[in-house]
């Protein structure tokens, strides 16, 4: 018998989203400690649950990818980008519209065509009505210990390689500095003159694999919802219903709460599956049982 394909999708376990305790934050250079830069809350204790999941149904787990949040620190989501009408800062968690930059309330710093590449990209996202342009506070920046796994799920996975002898999957998203690239399928709108943005047919075309797909990860509110929802557009409704969605490893962002909420309803609605990571590991334990590896 042919073994099970079984498939864990880890969104973006990094320490710049999670609400963790201080002794996990290390101790910096000139003083003080670091800090998550894009805390959401429950995000630690969710951490925790896949890390013990891959550690108690690793035998049963085919294969893990983990998708990683990477950005400039200059970037159109982060403040440095932006600029008030009077040249002042523009503060985290500020909404930018289409007609904020139109009439001037909002404008980027760089010079030249930046203005009007900035309207382009607004216009074509709010043409899609799926997110508003948020600023964000600097996060996940390339090489910084924010961009890192969390611990546990780094420590769990590890320990998988090396029972497994197998490798995690790595998938970089969010280097280019243009567009917000939440989901790890496509940026929200893709750059004609980045292939990296657009539709990735590899990692689709991998997932799709699997007899059983694990989702996990954070934001429930947007990486995890804009991945999750991506995908299942490339899926036939068959496939959708392979995906499970593990409720208890994901979390909104303070304020998206309702949005989270009524994407898991969505996917509920198209056959996903929601289950929490106890669920999950006694259903690989009694498929081992019967046979069904």
């Amino acid at each position: 018998m042919a073994k099970r394909k079984t498939h864990l999708l880890i969104i973006d376990p990094q320490n710049d989203f999670c609400d963790l305790p201080a002794a996990w934050c290390p101790e910096l250079p000139r003083g003080g400690r670091a800090t998550p830069a894009l805390p959401v809350p429950g995000s630690h204790q969710d951490l925790l649950r896949v890390a013990q999941l891959i550690e108690r149904a690793g035998p049963a787990i085919s294969n893990i990818s983990i998708t990683l949040d990477s950005h400039q620190r200059l970037d159109i989501a982060h403040p440095l980008f932006w600029q008030t009408a009077d040249g002042g800062a523009v503060n985290p968690f500020t909404l930018i519209s289409l007609e904020d930059v139109r009439t001037g309330r909002f404008t980027p710093r760089l010079p030249g065509s930046a203005r009007e590449r900035a309207l382009a990209y607004l216009e074509a996202l709010e043409r899609q009505g799926r997110y508003q342009h948020m600023v964000w506070p600097v996060h996940c920046e390339i090489g910084s210990w924010g961009q890192n796994v969390h611990a546990e799920v780094r420590a769990a996975y590890n320990a998988w390689e090396e029972r497994c002898l197998g490798s995690v999957s790595k998938v970089t998203k969010g280097t280019n500095p243009w567009t917000e690239h939440y989901s790890a399928i496509q940026a929200e709108v893709p750059d004609p003159s980045d292939p990296d943005t657009g539709l990735n047919t590899a990692l689709v075309a991998e997932l799709k694999q699997a007899d059983l797909l694990l989702i996990a990860g954070e934001a429930g509110s947007h990486c995890v919802k804009a991945t999750t929802e991506h995908l299942v557009l490339q899926l036939s409704p068959e496939e959708a219903r392979r995906l499970v969605l593990l409720t208890d490893c994901m979390s909104p962002v303070s304020g998206f709460e309702a949005s989270f909420e009524a994407f898991v309803a969505d996917m509920g609605a198209r056959g996903v599956a929601l289950k929490t990571a106890t669920q999950v590991e006694q259903d690989l334990r009694e498929m081992a049982n019967a046979g069904i590896r």
